[in-house]
């Protein structure tokens, strides 16, 4: 199983970390809210598997 979204999730980072377009508050809140729970259910799920 790999993290659905890994590229999207790296663009982010990216666009988070370099400063590019100025990311908005709004943007990031939006993806703690609607992403992160959905990306901890996927990395909680790998971690289960491995072990």
């Amino acid at each position: 199983m790999k993290i659905s979204q890994a590229v999207k999730i790296i663009s982010t980072r990216n666009r988070i970390i370099h400063g590019y377009d100025k990311v908005s508050d709004d943007l990031i809140w939006s993806i703690v809210i609607n992403d992160l729970p959905k990306l901890k259910k996927e990395v909680d799920l790998l971690l289960a598997n491995e072990a």
